[in-house]
């Protein structure tokens, strides 16, 4: 093993002569650590964001152990501390506000502590890229952990899918198709286990964005949360980080413009969420790899769908692990050319070499190239005069007779519009609509919440239509489906044309052509726009901060003044 002491971070702490020594190990001491922990050992923070009021989450602190175990085997010195913790169930108004908050927890704590490579533990949606986003601020060596996948729900028989599910009953319930009652059973059955969405939502297509970017190890996407072989995962991620340290290892050298490449195709061929869209693209601006959301268009709209997973298909994440996993859909990739096989990983293999053996053991969950699940399914980018920055849609999971439409907008000036509005028997609305939801983006909505995927109007759904177009500058669920435009740039709250639209315009959808259109005239536009008055900033606190500071969708929606990268050196010792 080579000789690391001097190059080690933490040895400014333990290692420092006189009063500035004594007083960082003799404090640690009274928890016990003998004095040979302080000596050259490679010190492994483990960042974790365990918490009971994140679920997905709460099973972190066993997790960890299991980290431990393995940082201990390969002769570093774990310490494991906590970070602001983000949940997608009961956190308001949306966990998407604090990514960057939370971002920066991670960012300082890892900056200002003794810490020569850090474990990342996330699970739950945005605790995945704030905890990637805040390392690679610092960028030291760093392995992502993801907590895994719930065991799949089960409801009289049959397999139910956290969130899609829940989106499905909800409109079945508003339709008079299923009755409360059903409800609330469905509702004991969904959650059997620990771990995170077992649906292809956010959360697994975050864990599968750490496996494809080459930050995890292999395996990492879909190994169900209370698998044994999760628990194997966290301890060879110990063993391995410590190597990292004594390699010198940086997230720099891994998050390259190749990694993110292949986790923009990798996104396609899983069904992935849009919301990887902002998360990556924040990522790769706290890395200082180049990267737009043009990318994803050129990239990725072509790369066919190849897991049938929900919410684009039927099975789930335990399925999906028991077929093969993310290595299968890795080395499809690999095999058509679509995938940098020499982009380089955590455990110092290509990441052509980690799926070279791949195998496939179910090829209706995970089905090859040549007989793809739907062709042609990555993220495609709308451009229009209604979004000149872009705007995203996920054709895997919408309707193709709506690819190319046109409507009369039915508009929503903001969410309690649209709640006050929508159950309204009398709103003048068909299937032929376009539903409109403004002024819920990164400003708008402080934090773009997850409402895009707006419910139909019960007069519709009772007529046995599941499916209109949606137009809004919000996010939505990864687990949810529907031909829905979101993340419309600028947003409404930004002046944007999305602000200027109003009830009865016609609104011109075509994902072939990549365009959203509003058909109004420039001068009755001209005059709206003159017309129209931004929104008071918050008074006081973080949101403040974040909505006077916050990028557009299109450009990562993280906050400006954290673009870039600081650095792992801290200023001079105070004591």
């Amino acid at each position: 093993m080579a000789d690391t002491k001097k190059k080690l971070r933490s040895q400014s702490w333990f290692g420092a002569p006189g009063l500035h020594g004594f007083i960082h190990r003799s404090w640690m001491k009274n928890q016990g650590y003998p004095q040979d922990m302080f000596e050259g050992k490679p010190v492994i923070g483990i960042c974790n964001t365990w918490s009971e009021l994140t679920p997905c989450n709460g099973h972190f602190r066993e997790l960890a152990e299991w980290v431990k175990r393995g940082v201990y085997e390969a002769g570093g010195f774990p310490l494991e501390f906590p970070v602001m913790s983000l949940g997608e169930t009961l956190l308001r108004p949306t966990s998407m506000l604090f990514r960057n908050l939370a971002s920066m927890d991670v960012e300082e704590s890892i900056r200002a502590n003794p810490l020569d490579g850090v474990v990342l533990l996330m699970g739950c949606d945005k605790t995945t890229p704030s905890l990637l986003m805040g390392a690679a601020s610092v960028d030291i060596p760093t392995i992502g952990l993801s907590g895994g996948p719930m065991l799949k729900g089960n409801y009289k028989g049959q397999p139910l899918g956290s969130g899609t599910g829940l989106w499905q009953m909800s409109e079945d319930v508003r339709a008079g198709k299923m009755t409360s009652e059903e409800f609330v059973g469905a509702e004991n059955a969904m959650s059997r286990s620990k771990g995170h969405c077992m649906t292809m939502g956010t959360a697994s297509t975050m864990a599968s964005m750490v496996e494809a970017l080459g930050i995890g190890l292999p395996g990492n996407a879909a190994i169900p949360a209370v698998d044994a072989r999760r628990y194997t995962l966290a301890q060879l991620t110990g063993r391995r980080i410590v190597q990292m340290v004594h390699e010198d290892m940086k997230m720099s050298q891994i998050l390259t413009r190749k990694a993110f490449e292949n986790a923009i195709r990798t996104n396609a061929a899983i069904g992935g969420s849009t919301n990887a869209v902002v998360h990556l693209l924040a990522l790769a601006k706290r890395i200082g790899v180049e990267l737009d959301l043009q990318d994803w268009d050129a990239l990725g709209s072509q790369v066919s769908c190849l897991v049938n997973l929900q919410p684009s298909g039927k099975h789930l994440m335990e399925d999906f692990y028991y077929a093969g996993g993310l290595p299968v859909v890795l080395k499809e990739l690999a095999e058509r050319k679509l995938l940098h096989t020499d982009a380089l990983t955590v455990n110092g293999k290509s990441i052509g070499e980690n799926v070279a053996s791949a195998e496939c053991w179910n090829r209706d969950v995970i089905h090859t190239y040549d007989q793809p699940f739907k062709a042609e399914a990555g993220i495609a980018v709308l451009k229009g005069n209604l979004a000149p920055n872009g705007a995203v849609i996920k054709p895997s999971a919408g309707s193709p007779h709506l690819f190319k439409h046109r409507g009369r907008a039915v508009v929503f000036e903001n969410i309690e519009h649209f709640y006050a509005r929508i159950d309204d028997p009398n709103l003048d609305v068909d299937e032929n609509c376009v539903l409109v939801l403004k002024n819920c983006g990164p400003k708008g909505y402080p934090g773009m919440p997850e409402v895009g995927n707006m419910p139909l109007p019960p007069k519709v759904l009772k007529k046995g239509i599941t499916d209109m177009v949606r137009i809004s500058d919000a996010r939505m669920s990864g687990t949810a489906y529907g031909t829905v435009v979101l993340h419309a740039s600028p947003e409404a709250a930004a002046g944007g044309p999305l602000a200027l639209v109003q009830d009865g315009d016609m609104i011109a959808l075509d994902v072939e052509a990549r365009t959203l259109h509003l058909d109004v005239d420039e001068a009755i536009l001209t005059k709206r726009r003159e017309a129209w008055k931004p929104q008071p900033s918050p008074a006081r606190g973080y949101v403040k901060l974040y909505v006077d500071h916050v990028l557009q969708a299109d450009q990562g929606a993280d906050l400006d003044f954290l673009v870039g990268k600081s650095g792992a050196e801290v200023a001079r010792d105070s004591h």
